[in-house]
């Protein structure tokens, strides 16, 4: 009975599934066919639309077509436009070039005319300047025949003329300078005397002009003037000084210019002094003994600062004018001692140049011996000493050489030029031209001030003893053309505010920095 059952079941089942198949069959059937007849309507609204769609293309592009047609036209008419205004201008500028070439063609012709008629005026000058020069011949010769003198002899009465005429003038002139010298004789006298003194003396005229004799006791004051100044006016007339007795305690000052005569005194004065026996003909045997003395040591003097420096075969009388120079001053600086330095730094520059080391300190011992004579003769020291060792055959670089030293020459050897640089050391070395320290501080105080008074200076230093100031200014403020007026402003208001021996070099320093820290 299960076993009916369940073949019933399965039988039922089994149809069941087969109807349901008939059935989707065809329900597929009849979806297809719908299918089918929308997608043939599909079809037809997409053929319609493309058509639609085709003719509105067709449309649109005659459209565009049309318009750039008329674009394109209107373009090709604005350049026929333009283009027949070029023409216009082309047949404008070939008209003025036209006429502008008649016109060169006319100047052209101008100008040849012009040309010819400069050549004919010229023809026409040469013939006249000859024509001239014919007659200026004829009437030359009718005036020697005339004058019965020829143009040689006519030339040589002018120039007389002329020459006399020059003379009268030049005698008016001379008349008229020696009335103004006369109308100035005051203030030239003055200046001519305080020159002179100037190359006598120096800023320490109390120190260097004065000798000063110790006495054991003011009783030898009377002892020296002697019974009515008798003594006294022996000792002043035969040595050439003068004699200050007066309340200073002990002493007897000697006072003139002559450093040798003072010398000569103080031997005299302390000889007498010691031997106690004062009168004119003791005197006068004294001066003769004491002058002998002085020549001699003046003499051992030169000698001994020309054995130093190794220098042989010299005239006596330039070794005497050395040893003279041992009583000399310039700027309270002793000029054989300077005479010596430059000898030394001479030889020195001339060493290191590969020159005749000699020979530089032949002529630096040689350069300032002028300064022994040069109160006895007139001119530059420098070009006297020249002619006192021409005269006693010194060789002629070195002659040269002491004459140029202060540039009165004209500086063309190297042992010139190394001469001149140590005298410049010498003198500018610290300490080598004393001062008293008040006026020397003052000086370079007021030097350093001056420079710091103009705009754009930060600091200044005045350096080498007064001789140089050196001026720092500010970059950004003083640019290079401006560090050149500046150094030129402040050496003229130094010249005008201030005095000084020798001359003071002024250099401005204008230095820029840029400054990184690498970390």
């Amino acid at each position: 009975m299960d076993m009916t059952i369940i073949v019933g079941a399965v039988g039922g089942l089994i149809v069941g599934v087969i109807g349901g198949i008939i059935y989707m069959n065809a329900v597929a059937k009849k979806s297809l066919t719908s299918a089918q007849s929308s997608a043939h309507k599909l079809l037809e609204d997409a053929q319609s639309q493309a058509k639609s769609i085709k003719r509105e293309a067709e449309v649109s592009a005659k459209e565009l077509e049309l318009k750039a047609r008329l674009a394109s036209e209107k373009e090709q008419q604005e350049k026929q436009k333009e283009v027949a205004a070029l023409e216009k201008r082309l047949m404008s500028r070939e008209e003025n070039l036209e006429k502008k070439f008649d016109m060169l063609d006319e100047k052209e012709s101008a100008l040849k005319k012009q040309e010819q008629s400069a050549l004919d005026k010229k023809k026409y000058v040469d013939a006249l300047e000859k024509k001239v020069q014919d007659m200026v011949e004829e009437a030359r010769q009718s005036l020697e025949k005339t004058a019965g003198i020829s143009q040689e002899e006519a030339k040589k009465q002018l120039i007389d003329s002329l020459i006399d005429d020059a003379k009268l003038d030049a005698a008016k002139s001379i008349k008229v300078i020696e009335d103004e010298a006369k109308e100035n004789a005051d203030k030239k006298a003055r200046y001519i005397i305080s020159a002179a003194t100037e190359r006598m003396a120096n800023e320490f005229v109390a120190d260097r002009t004065v000798s000063v004799v110790h006495l054991p006791s003011d009783e030898m004051k009377g002892r020296i003037i002697g019974r009515e100044g008798r003594n006294i006016r022996a000792l002043e007339a035969a040595l050439g000084v003068e004699l200050i007795i007066d309340d200073t305690p002990e002493a007897v000052v000697i006072s003139g210019f002559n450093p040798i005569r003072r010398e000569v005194a103080r031997r005299v004065l302390e000889k007498l002094i010691q031997d106690g026996r004062i009168h004119p003909a003791r005197i006068e045997d004294m001066v003769a003994r004491m002058t002998k003395e002085v020549d001699s040591s003046i003499k051992e003097a030169g000698e001994a600062a020309l054995l130093e420096l190794g220098i042989h075969n010299i005239h006596p009388e330039l070794v005497k004018l050395v040893g003279t120079l041992r009583y000399r001053y310039s700027f309270a600086q002793n000029v054989l001692q300077h005479s010596l330095e430059v000898a030394y730094l001479g030889g020195m520059m001339a060493a290191e140049l590969g020159l005749n080391e000699k020979k530089a300190r032949r002529a630096g011992i040689l350069h300032d011996i002028g300064k022994a004579v040069s109160h006895e003769q007139e001119g530059s020291h420098a070009l006297i000493g020249m002619e006192f060792a021409k005269k006693y055959r010194e060789d002629a670089d070195i002659c040269h050489a002491i004459g140029a030293h202060h540039e009165d020459l004209i500086q063309d050897t190297a042992l010139d030029c190394i001469v001149d640089a140590a005298d410049a050391l010498s003198g500018a070395r610290p300490g080598a031209r004393r001062e008293v320290m008040e006026t020397y501080m003052k000086r370079l105080e007021d030097l350093e001030k001056i420079s710091t008074s103009f705009k754009g200076v930060e600091k200044s230093y005045a350096i080498q003893a007064g001789r140089e100031i050196r001026v720092m200014v500010d970059a950004g403020e003083v640019n290079d053309a401006k560090a050149n007026v500046l150094a030129k402003d402040i050496a003229q208001k130094i010249e005008k505010e201030m005095t000084y021996p020798g001359q003071i070099k002024v250099t401005v320093i204008r230095e820029t920095r840029a400054v990184e820290i690498a970390k």
